[in-house]
């Protein structure tokens, strides 16, 4: 209820009294009032008790909206005769992309811009040793045929085939060519094929070329025996690679000395054994597996000494660090003779005490034919 204050100096004021209204209000309103006040304390208190026990994240946390998924397909394919539309649209489809691709198939196929009519449709590149003819070989079936329709894979795999081959590869030139590139084998030695001068190159492979082309390269390699090009490639690439270590090692000074050499047997891996001029015979050295280029200076700075004793000199077996084995043309095993790296006395003095060769040092080996070791040698 509000009240009216009469002020004489300033006019009337209007004061509310709630008590006074709560007095005036009938019983039974003053305590449903009284109630709603102590029923919404309570409510006031157990939210605020909510409140600290929750936290205020939990009231600011907004809820998160669950996405619908839907489906490729329009809503019209759901009804029986929406889905007989998209079947029949799908079939109609596919056979649409299968008739496109006969079609264009047969176009391929039939169209003459796309022929390889003769071989000068054909480029070869990066032969040398071979000839344009050995490589169009392989390719004798596609002239004539379709350029998509000839098999690269398996014309590149034909080419490796080919001894001299190392690497191939086959392309298509649009509209009408091929083009072949091949990287050809690097021979490193001759070598010797039963009556036949063959060569080798670093992975064991033999290698074949008619002589008057071999004479017209000047190849200038030693001939190599002990390669057997029926063993396996894993048991000849051992013996070519314990070659190049041997030939390496005697040419790492200052003079090549491999020129000198006319035959290298590699029959024992253990024991390297060349063949050497040595005035007017031929000399046979052991040089065992190491040591090449030490042990040849060995034998260079005693040769004119033991050849003075022994006229009939043919082998010297090189592989002891204090002495040498010589042996005689007849195969009789000469005192063996300290090495001069070890000892200042004379070749087969009394002090030295004698040695029999082993079994390798011992076995005759006979000088190849002159014609044979200085034409294998440099050829042409």
């Amino acid at each position: 209820m509000a009240k009216t204050e009469v002020n004489t100096s300033r006019g009337a004021t209007l004061i509310d009294d709630d008590r006074d209204e709560a007095f005036l209000r009938p019983a039974s309103a003053r305590q449903s009032a009284r109630g709603d006040k102590d029923r919404d304390s309570a409510s006031d208190r157990i939210a605020a008790k909510a409140v600290d026990s929750v936290g205020d994240d939990a009231f600011l946390r907004t809820r998160r909206r669950i996405p619908v998924r839907k489906g490729i397909l329009p809503d019209w394919t759901n009804t029986r005769w929406g889905r007989v539309v998209l079947l029949l649209s799908t079939l109609t489809v596919a056979a649409g992309a299968v008739w496109a691709v006969i079609a264009i198939r047969d176009f391929l196929d039939r169209d003459p811009r796309f022929r390889i009519d003769t071989a000068a449709s054909i480029q070869t590149v990066g032969n040398s040793q071979l000839t344009r003819e050995d490589l169009l070989s392989v390719f004798g079936s596609d002239i004539g045929r379709n350029v998509f329709f000839i098999p690269l894979a398996t014309r590149r795999s034909e080419l490796e085939q080919i001894p001299w081959v190392e690497h191939a590869t086959v392309m298509r030139i649009l509209p009408n060519q091929l083009r072949v590139a091949v990287r050809e084998r690097t021979p490193i030695a001759f070598v010797r094929v039963g009556d036949q001068v063959k060569l080798v190159d670093a992975a064991g492979v033999i290698l074949s070329m008619p002589p008057a082309m071999m004479a017209a390269r000047h190849f200038s390699f030693p001939v190599v025996t002990g390669i057997n090009p029926r063993d396996p490639l894993s048991a000849r690439a051992p013996r070519v690679r314990l070659y190049q270590r041997f030939i390496s090692d005697l040419d790492s000074g200052s003079e090549k000395i491999s020129s000198n050499l006319s035959e290298i047997d590699l029959s024992d891996t253990e024991d390297v054994r060349a063949t050497i001029p040595a005035g007017s015979t031929d000399m046979v050295l052991h040089f065992g597996d190491e040591k090449f280029l030490t042990r040849y200076r060995t034998y260079t700075s005693h040769l004119a000494e033991w050849q003075q004793q022994y006229p009939h000199l043919a082998s010297v077996d090189l592989r002891y660090d204090t002495q040498v084995v010589l042996k005689m043309a007849d195969g009789r095993a000469a005192d063996s003779a300290p090495d001069a790296a070890s000892a200042d006395q004379p070749v087969a003095a009394p002090a030295v005490q004698k040695q029999a060769p082993p079994a390798t040092a011992i076995k005759k080996h006979p000088a190849p034919a002159p014609s044979h070791r200085h034409g294998a040698k440099v050829a042409g």
